[in-house]
C-alpha cells in the first residue's frame, strides 16, 4: 500500500450540538469562528452563520474547518452556505485596533458584531474556543469547534473567504508583500519582504516580527 493510501481522511464535522440543543427547544442556532488571528497584516474576521433546523443540504457532506480545504472548494461552499443558511453576517476589525486593544479582545469584538449583525437574532451560540460574556445570549465555547461543530464550520469558511477578498484587495493597495498569496500570514516570503521594505499601515505593528522588521529599517 503506498503511503498517501495510508493518510486518514478528514472526519467531517457533525450537528451534534445542534442537535441536542433543538432537543431543548432552541430553534436559531449560529455557529461563530474567526479567520486571521494569527495574520502579521490585514483585519480579523469573524463570521455567524446559522443554518436551518435539521438541514439537509448535499453539500453538508464536504464542510470542513476552512483551513482544511482547498480554495476552490471554499470558495464553492462560500456560496453555498450564503444561499441556503437562514443568517449569516461577519464582523471586522482593522489591524490598527488591534494595535490598540491586542488580538483576543478584538477577535472577541468581531464575534460579537457578527453575532449582532444577524438579521434573524440567535437564541443560542456555538463558538470556536472563545466566550463572549458582552453577549447576553445562552452560549458554548468548544474546543478545536470548527472541526467538531458543523454550524462552527460553515461560519469559518465564510470568515475565511472573506478576509481572502479582503486581503487580495488590500494587495493591489499595499504591493511588495505578496498579500494577495499568503493573505498576511507569517511565511517565510512574507517576512523576508517584511524585512526588505519595512511594514506598510495594514500590519499588526504590535506582533514581535513586525516590530523586528520595523527595527531593522
Amino acid at each position: 500500500m503506498k503511503a498517501k493510501d495510508k493518510k486518514p481522511k478528514t472526519k467531517p464535522p457533525s450537528l451534534l450540538e445542534e442537535n441536542e440543543l433543538a432537543s431543548k427547544g432552541y430553534n436559531l442556532i449560529a455557529g461563530v469562528d474567526e479567520a486571521g488571528r494569527g495574520a502579521l497584516a490585514g483585519p480579523v474576521v469573524a463570521a455567524a452563520v446559522i443554518l436551518p433546523p435539521s438541514p439537509r443540504f448535499k453539500w453538508l457532506k464536504s464542510v470542513r474547518d476552512s483551513k482544511e480545504l482547498p480554495r476552490a472548494k471554499r470558495e464553492a461552499l462560500f456560496d453555498k452556505i450564503q444561499g441556503d443558511a437562514v443568517a449569516i453576517s461577519v464582523g471586522i476589525i482593522a489591524s490598527q485596533t488591534i494595535d490598540v486593544i491586542g488580538i483576543v479582545n478584538a477577535t472577541k469584538i468581531a464575534m460579537c458584531h457578527a453575532v449582532e449583525q444577524l438579521a434573524t437574532p440567535p437564541d443560542y451560540i456555538l463558538i470556536d474556543f472563545l466566550k463572549l460574556p458582552q453577549l447576553r445570549i445562552s452560549q458554548k465555547a468548544i474546543v478545536r469547534g470548527d472541526k467538531l461543530c458543523l454550524s462552527i464550520a460553515c461560519a469559518s469558511i465564510i470568515a475565511k473567504v472573506t478576509r481572502d477578498r479582503i486581503m487580495v484587495e488590500l494587495d493591489g493597495q499595499h504591493p511588495g508583500y505578496g498579500l494577495a498569496d499568503h493573505k498576511g500570514y507569517g511565511t517565510a516570503r512574507h517576512v523576508s519582504y517584511l524585512q526588505q521594505n519595512g511594514p506598510s499601515p495594514i500590519h499588526r505593528h504590535s506582533f514581535a516580527p513586525v516590530i523586528e522588521a520595523t527595527q531593522l529599517k
